[in-house]
């Protein structure tokens, strides 16, 4: 039932840490820092641009300086580095007037930060970072590329970065909670029986539980709901995974059959805009 826990993660994931208060304090876990409440956060998460079907899990500006771009994986994505270029290019143009960068006065951009939470089933190490050169066809040696972008990942499964998981109750409890989903998971029951389960069971041992408590219809609709989109998404995680051809183009007629433009079902296989034209 992997296909199920590929989604459900990054829904609760991004319900779980939609608040100021939650986001400052694992950016204090995250860099060591020490703001407190006083220390405004202002998010800015990317809903879906229709034009270019782009969307973020979570983006935030803390004290004004930094911006901030959190993507949970449940699979092993290496494209993170150019996807979040593209999420920091559109969100500069959601925090920067047009007109200030035709001004002669410098204009001021907050600094940003770049970060992974990976939380799927195969093996990822604990703390590794992902830069965006390692994309590129070619790096001369004699020169440092152009652009950069570096994206600091983490494993935040139980049993591992356990030193970094134990700065963020938060954090750490989600772990948890995905394991105990994933063990109920495992007996194959009723979707609905088995989730609910797994939901007492948490609330039962005060795993998330104030947040459990509260959007205890939220979280079990995002366990027992996968929309059409959601399904070709998941398919296309794996297919990435596996490096399946013919499964990609396979999907992309499934997304093109479904009103999806170009631009999004490019954006979302990889495949060049000739290859989807002859679809």
């Amino acid at each position: 039932m992997e296909k199920h826990s590929t989604k459900y993660r990054d829904s609760v994931f991004c319900m779980l840490f939609n608040d100021p208060e939650k986001l400052r304090s694992l950016y204090n876990a995250i860099t060591g820092s020490s703001y407190g409440d006083d220390t405004p956060v202002v998010i800015n998460t990317l809903k879906k641009d229709i034009p270019l079907g782009l969307h973020n899990d979570i983006s935030f500006t803390i004290d004004k300086k930094t911006v901030v771009l959190i993507e949970h994986q449940s699979t092993i994505n290496p494209n993170m580095p150019a996807r979040l270029l593209l999420y920091m290019a559109k969100l500069y143009e959601k925090l920067i007037p047009r007109r200030d960068l035709y001004a002669e006065k410098r204009v001021k951009i907050p600094q940003p930060e770049f970060y992974m939470f990976y939380n799927g089933k195969r093996p990822f190490p604990d703390e590794i970072s992902l830069y965006l050169s390692e994309l590129f066809e070619e790096v001369l040696e004699a020169t440092k590329p152009w652009l950069e972008l570096e994206v600091k990942a983490y494993n935040i499964n139980s049993g591992h970065s356990e030193e970094f998981l134990r700065k963020n109750r938060d954090l750490r409890e989600y772990a948890r909670f995905v394991d105990v989903v994933r063990e109920k998971e495992a007996t194959d029951g009723d979707p609905e029986e088995m989730y609910g389960l797994a939901i007492d069971e948490c609330i039962g041992n005060n795993i998330l539980r104030e947040f459990l408590d509260r959007y205890r219809r939220e979280v079990m609709s995002s366990l027992l709901n996968i929309s059409r989109e959601e399904y070709v998404q998941i398919r296309l995680d794996e297919a990435h995974e596996d490096g399946r051809a013919e499964e990609k183009l396979e999907i992309a007629r499934k997304m093109k059959a479904m009103g999806l433009s170009f631009a999004q079902i490019a954006e979302a296989t990889g495949l060049p805009p000739q290859e989807i034209e002859k679809l």
